[in-house]
């Protein structure tokens, strides 16, 4: 289990399930928020708890709104906007948010989600090497 909380405490998060990396996107969104992502589904193995405040992008329907907290601005998740055939709603908690040694072993997994929309060859990065 790893747990995460933004700067005030507000915003909490819960992720139950086994991690063995984080992602990092290159997304217009994801790069400029600078978020490491864990992904799950909500309320099965991943729980947020706290007020949030959410951002989907305006052009086209959107498929995921991130939610940071209104009090200290920490990007906390992003949440599905839709639920699967299965009624899950995919989740994505901000390892950033986590304390560093309960993350620092996770293997950092590259996602090109600027262009190819392609995960990237691994090249054995892990938290703990750009967390200093």
């Amino acid at each position: 289990m790893i747990e995460g909380s933004c700067l005030c405490g507000q915003l909490r998060w819960r992720c139950d399930a086994a991690q063995e990396s984080a992602t990092a996107c290159n997304c217009t969104a994801c790069r400029r928020y600078g978020v490491l992502w864990a992904y799950g589904h909500e309320n099965e193995d991943i729980h947020v708890s706290g007020e949030t405040r959410a951002y989907a992008r305006a052009r086209g329907t959107p498929s995921l709104e991130f939610h940071f907290c209104p009090h200290c601005g920490c990007v906390g998740y992003w949440r599905a906007t839709r639920t699967n055939d299965k009624g899950q709603r995919r989740i994505a908690v901000n390892l950033r948010l986590a304390e560093p040694d309960a993350v620092a072993a996770l293997l950092i997994d590259h996602f090109d989600g600027l262009d190819s929309f392609e995960d990237l060859p691994r090249d054995g990065t892990c938290i703990a090497d750009v967390w200093f």
